[in-house]
This record gives C-alpha cells, structure tokens and sequence, in this order.
C-alpha cells in the first residue's frame, strides 16, 4: 500500500482499490480498578496516565477520530483536554469488574458514528494501562492488518517464559506439569516454539469484522511484534513505578 496524506494533514494507507481507508481509534479506560485505583488518572511522567495513549494515537497520524469510552465523567473531561476528539459515556452494566471489553469497543465505535455521520473502516483499540507503546508500533499493526487483510492483528513481545520450558500449570491433583509438551524434551526455552506476551498495546480489526463477530482471535490473527522494552502494562502499582522508570529512561536517552 502507497502511503497518502489526506486533506486534514494525516498520514493513511491506501487500500488495493486506491480508496482512502477512514480509522478510529478507540481508548477505553474505566473510572474503577481493583489493582490500581484510579490509575487512567494517576499522573505517570508529569501527565495523566491516559494521556499517553492519547497523545500517541495523535503522533501516528492515522486516525479520523480518536474516541475514548469511560464510565467516569472526570477522565472524560481529562481526555478531551488531551486532545480526544469523542468522550463517550460508557453504559454502567459495560463498565462492571466483570463487564467483557469488546462490547464496549462496539459500543465506542457505534456511538461515534452516530455523532460523526461516518462509517469506519478500521478499528484500533490502545490499551491506556500500556504506555510505551510508540507511534511507529501502531502504525507497524494497522499496516500488517491492512497489508496482509487478516480480521485481526495483536501485539506482542518475546515471551520471558515457554509453556513447553519452565511455565507450568497445576492440575486438580496439586501437581505441577509444563504447560504444553513436544514429541521431544525442550531442553532450553530457544528451542521450543516461538512464544510471545501479548501486551495490550495495539489491537486492530476491519470495522465490519469487529461489530460483527467481536473477538481477539481468528482464524487468521497476526501478531506484530514490540520490544521487551515497550510492552510492559500496569495491573499494579509496582508496574506503575517500573513503567515510570522504564519512560523516564527513555526520555533521557
């Protein structure tokens, strides 16, 4: 695909037929966290914790909107602050502990395009609780997505442990076995198959795919692979210090 600007100064892809594909971004980040309270808002860096995604879907270039979806009217209010071009309330029952992603995806999407008047094309969803994500790593998935015309990409990075290596599981009788086995032993975690840590750092779909048949997995899933470096995310407020650390490193650099 030849990349084009387009009339509003943004970089884009073409498809094969030479038409503009028109991208959203979504960014969904919920007011309650048992892990971390409050952590879409937590200043990491000097700024909030939301605004790194923000502030990285506005540096590659790509998108038509950049919509985030919260329960919470304070990050909300933060994201448009940022630079958000939609905030949409999230329904309370999409916003649970329990409450499944994708539907709220759908439902970020869905809103967008009855505000906007505009059907997308492309879906890209950036996980706020993975910041170091760069620029180029969500321009490298959509144009893997787009490329190669899969339903969906991931990102990831090489996986620290192997499941046919030194990752094991517990069975119902209290014992622990590898977690996958080969016809032979794996005698270094190199030799086993490649294996990687998804990072939440880049998902991306086909719109139609998406709001469709909503999933991370298809037949067909790609995964574009990220540096150790940029793929830690915050589940927990030691993850907040290291990713803090690892963004200060950088901007020294």
């Amino acid at each position: 695909m030849d990349d084009v600007v387009t009339r509003d100064g943004r970089s884009a892809f073409r498809d094969g037929s030479g038409t503009d594909l028109r991208r959203i971004c979504t960014v969904l980040a919920r007011g309650g966290s048992k892990g971390l309270p409050g952590k879409n808002l937590r200043p990491l860096a000097g700024k909030p914790l939301i605004a790194h995604s923000i502030e990285q879907a506005r540096a590659a270039g790509l998108f038509d909107a950049i919509a985030v979806s919260s329960d919470s009217l304070a990050i909300l209010k933060v994201a448009e602050e940022c630079g958000a071009h939609f905030a949409v309330r999230r329904p309370a029952a999409m916003a649970t502990d329990t409450a499944a992603k994708l539907p709220a995806v759908q439902h970020c999407v869905a809103e967008v395009e009855r505000l906007s008047g505009t059907i997308f094309d492309v879906v890209v969803d950036l996980d706020p609780t993975s910041p170091l994500r760069a620029p180029q790593d969500i321009v490298g998935a959509v144009r893997l997505m787009e490329e190669r015309r899969v339903k969906s990409v991931i990102t990831g990075a090489v996986a620290r442990k192997s499941p046919y290596f030194n990752l094991v599981e517990r069975g119902e009788d209290g014992l622990v076995r590898l977690c996958k086995t080969l016809p032979a032993a794996v005698h270094r975690r190199q030799d086993g198959p490649a294996c990687f840590d998804m990072n939440a750092a880049v998902y991306v779909w086909p719109r139609d795919v998406l709001m469709a048949d909503a999933r991370v997995f298809y037949d067909d899933t790609l995964l574009y692979e990220m540096p150790p470096e940029r793929s830690h995310d915050i589940d927990s407020a030691l993850d907040f210090e290291f990713v803090e650390f690892l963004m200060r490193r950088r901007r020294a650099a």
